[in-house]
């Protein structure tokens, strides 16, 4: 089974990234472990960063329909949220 290493975040240039990843492991969300594993790509990161602020942080969506929509994936995915 192939296994991808996570990104240790003090190694990483992009002050932004790092403070992401760090944030991450503080809030426990977005999933730390994932976003050690994005990092490994940091546009990948930056694009999932910028996507996560723009629809979970922010906008208009009330928060119960965000945690609605978090539920309906995770039963689809056969996720044990």
């Amino acid at each position: 089974m192939a296994r991808i290493s996570y990104v240790d975040p003090d190694k990483l240039a992009d002050a932004d990234l790092r403070e992401a990843l760090q944030q991450a492991m503080q809030r426990s969300t977005p999933r730390p472990e994932i976003q050690a594993v994005r990092a490994q790509q940091p546009e990948v990161l930056r694009a999932f960063i910028y996507t996560w602020d723009r629809l979970f942080k922010g906008g208009i969506v009330d928060r119960h329909i965000k945690e609605l929509c978090r539920l309906r994936v995770s039963q689809t995915v056969g996720c044990d949220y």
